[in-house]
């Protein structure tokens, strides 16, 4: 894509578990934070599984009215206070903008899903009197968070969302980046949101058997590689990244964070929800990402890798790295940030995206915490980052998303 614009990054912001803005939560995940504890959004007593990675101590009143919350979805909620603190840092105003080549491509995986839990649990309880709530469906749908991005800050661009469950805001970043390289946009805000930590998003989770159920120690249970992993546990937060043309970034005068690489999509063709035991989606979604950067398997110094900590999923991507990469694997830096704040689903990708913008910036590589047991079927030889962050050089880093349906995402971001 060399014929292309340059696309950089301008401006990022998060809501995760570990932190409320980008620089707390940079910060959770250098110290080696879990974000997991028993849950407080529902009675989770009866349920299998019973603790999950909140956000936490969020005051809405620091980047948006309080008031409007009142008839958004939390995910929605959650996206605009993100997408408020990188409007912010990337200095964007109506005088430094074109309102129609700017837009919004931002993702969920689920969308507004307690939202039409208690809907459906009022009309059964209710004596089956329909008295629907007129905000139901705009806040349910997913593609109503770019709306309302366009509307508070008048961008009259591309507009929409990608749903492709676990990979769905890689992908949105990567379509993103594609309008701005190909001339079809200036700048676009990106991104994913997710908040499914309710009685449905939970429990269909457990009949899944995909949730760890350590409920005696939540802030261990996500352990990605460790022998002892038993599931991942559910997340929720926001992550959103401005993407613009370089040109268009020093025109504006603006500071640039990092540099889009180039990303790539994939599809297992293998199961609904089990990955390809040999890796073969994630090989290729890896190999594609990197030719689209223009780089080298040698390059790459560190992986934001999926590592959702479930039995299947760890052992999968570990082999594909190393079909990758070959003997250069053994120099990489490979982490689980999940470890931290949980599955985001939807939203993974993008607060992913953005820990690994932030390992650029501070030539940081963030941990794979709660790692204790060794398990024999992951190469020893790998550096997964055990349990405490370190120091290195950071030219390029890659991060990967991979959602059920077999769908496979990879990002590459580098260094100014």
């Amino acid at each position: 894509m060399s014929n292309h614009r340059e696309v950089v990054v301008t401006g990022i912001g998060a809501v995760t578990a570990i932190g409320n803005s980008a620089d707390e939560y940079w910060a959770g995940l250098k110290e080696g934070r879990s974000g997991a504890a028993p849950i407080t959004l529902f009675d989770a007593s009866n349920f299998k599984t019973q603790f999950a990675c909140e956000v936490k101590d969020l005051d809405l009143s620091i980047r948006m009215n309080p008031r409007d919350a009142r008839r958004l979805d939390r995910f929605a909620t959650l996206a605009l206070y993100a997408t408020a603190e990188a409007v912010e840092q990337a200095g964007i105003s109506e005088e430094n903008i074109d309102p129609f080549r700017s837009g919004v491509i931002y993702a969920s995986g689920i969308g507004g899903l307690k939202s039409l839990q208690d809907e459906i649990s009022g009309f059964a309880t209710g004596g089956g009197t329909p008295r629907y709530n007129p905000f139901l469906i705009p806040k349910m749908i997913v593609d109503i968070v770019p709306g309302h991005i366009s509307i508070k800050y008048g961008l009259k661009g591309p507009n929409f969302s990608t749903v492709s469950a676990c990979a769905s805001s890689t992908h949105a970043i990567g379509l993103a980046a594609d309008y701005i390289r190909m001339g079809k946009a200036d700048l676009i805000i990106t991104g994913g949101s997710e908040a499914a930590v309710c009685e449905t998003g939970i429990g269909g989770f457990n009949a899944m058997r995909a949730l760890s159920t350590r409920n005696d120690d939540p802030a261990a249970a996500s352990r990605p590689f460790d022998k002892e992993r038993d599931g991942f546990v559910l997340g929720e937060g926001a992550g959103t990244l401005i993407l613009e043309s370089r040109e268009h970034a020093e025109a504006r005068g603006a500071e640039i964070l990092a540099v889009y690489g180039g990303s790539a999509a994939t599809a297992d063709s293998h199961h609904i929800t089990a990955p390809h035991p040999e890796g073969e989606g994630a090989m290729r979604v890896m190999q594609l990402a990197i030719e689209d950067a223009g780089l080298q398997a040698n390059e790459i110094d560190y992986i934001n890798v999926h590592g959702t900590s479930t039995p299947l999923g760890d052992i999968a991507e570990a082999k594909a790295i190393l079909r990758v990469f070959g003997e250069a694997a053994y120099d990489l830096s490979i982490s689980s940030t999940k470890s931290m704040t949980g599955h985001l689903l939807g939203a993974a990708g993008a607060i992913e995206a953005i820990a690994c913008i932030q390992a650029l910036r501070h030539q940081v590589v963030p941990p794979t915490i709660n790692h204790s047991t060794v398990d024999p079927d992951i190469d020893p030889k790998l550096d997964l980052t055990l349990n405490q962050a370190k120091s290195r050089e950071i030219k390029a880093a890659l991060s990967n998303t991979f959602g059920f349906g077999g769908h496979n995402a990879s990002v590459i971001f580098k260094r100014p």
